[in-house]
């Protein structure tokens, strides 16, 4: 029997939902791109961290973590050749403790503790974005 999957650590919520095409699109099918897909390329691509690195901050070995990045950069092309929109969500994943979402004004932050009001609005119903996307 094979053990269950590590959730893999994420340092930070994306700041976008997603991507859509620009001119004609095949609106058959969208393509999904797991929060954990998002975060190799974020780290790889973007923030130019060698892939032992990359595998470090997000708490899996190697091996794994490139096994993520070929599937990421499958998705990503599937969706620019085939002209279909690419969704970023889902996924076996875990924020940090400390990112928090707003159910008053949607706002995505970073704070020590989750009794602290909004920092945008002031409210205080916030949530954990580790509870917030597990009911999504």
């Amino acid at each position: 029997m094979p053990r269950k999957k590590r959730q893999r650590r994420l340092l930070a919520p994306p700041s976008v939902k997603g991507f859509s095409v620009f001119g004609p699109k095949n609106r058959a099918e969208q393509v999904v791109l797991f929060f954990e897909e998002y975060e190799v390329i974020k780290l790889l691509d973007y923030d130019n961290l060698t892939q032992e690195e990359a595998a470090v901050c997000m708490e899996v070995s190697r091996p794994t973590l490139t096994r993520i990045y070929e599937a990421a950069r499958n998705k990503v092309a599937k969706a620019m050749v085939e002209g279909k929109d690419l969704l970023i969500r889902g996924g076996n994943f875990q924020f940090d403790e400390n990112w928090f979402r707003c159910n008053t004004c949607s706002a995505k932050f970073n704070m020590s503790k989750e009794d602290e009001n909004c920092p945008v609005c002031h409210s205080t119903e916030t949530i954990s974005l580790n509870e917030y996307y597990k009911t999504r």
